[in-house]
């Protein structure tokens, strides 16, 4: 009986054994599964975030494209003020020689006064675009606004002052359209 007993045991330890040999080769196929799983999430993930990636740079790059475009519109606009408005001084200039070479003469012509209003017109129309003079009388000589086309010796101005201004320079938006020609006392 004892050996019956024993018999009866060691079946029933090796069908317990059996079961747990099932159990974790259930537990290692569905690990491997779970593995399997894990492993193609992870694979998604990094598609993702590599597609997020390209995304954001893509929409940096478009604004960037956006900004640039917009920038160089803005400049070409400044540009072809900056080129019609020289092309223009010099009627500004002829116009301005008209009126100096009249002024105490007959004021009361009406062709001088036609002459000046039309030069008012044209400084009106160039200072509401945003064209300024550059001031050049009195003030000290500077490279980036005046070109100094002659040099006069005289003890009564300042050191490098502008004592005379031949021809008028503008700028426009900080820029120079045309600098001034004038006279530079040593």
């Amino acid at each position: 009986m004892e050996e019956k007993n024993l018999n009866e045991e060691t079946l029933q330890e090796e069908s317990l054994q059996e079961e747990i040999r099932q159990e974790d080769m259930a537990e290692a196929a569905d690990g491997e599964v779970v593995d399997e799983k894990e492993a193609k999430i992870a694979e998604l993930e990094q598609l993702a975030a590599d597609h997020l990636d390209k995304y954001q740079r893509c929409l940096a790059e478009f604004d960037n494209f956006r900004k640039r475009t917009s920038k160089e519109k803005a400049s070409m606009y400044d540009d072809g003020v900056r080129d019609t408005v020289e092309k223009l001084l010099s009627v500004v200039d002829n116009l301005e020689r008209a009126v100096a070479a009249q002024e105490g003469k007959d004021a009361e012509d009406a062709f001088f006064k036609g002459v000046q209003m039309t030069l008012k017109q044209f400084q009106e129309i160039l200072h509401g675009m945003g064209v300024e003079e550059i001031k050049a009388v009195g003030e000290k000589f500077d490279p980036n606004f005046h070109a100094a086309v002659a040099h006069e010796d005289d003890e009564a101005y300042g050191e490098n002052e502008v004592v005379l201004e031949m021809l008028k320079g503008y700028k426009y938006k900080d820029k120079v359209i045309r600098h001034s020609m004038v006279k530079v006392a040593n």
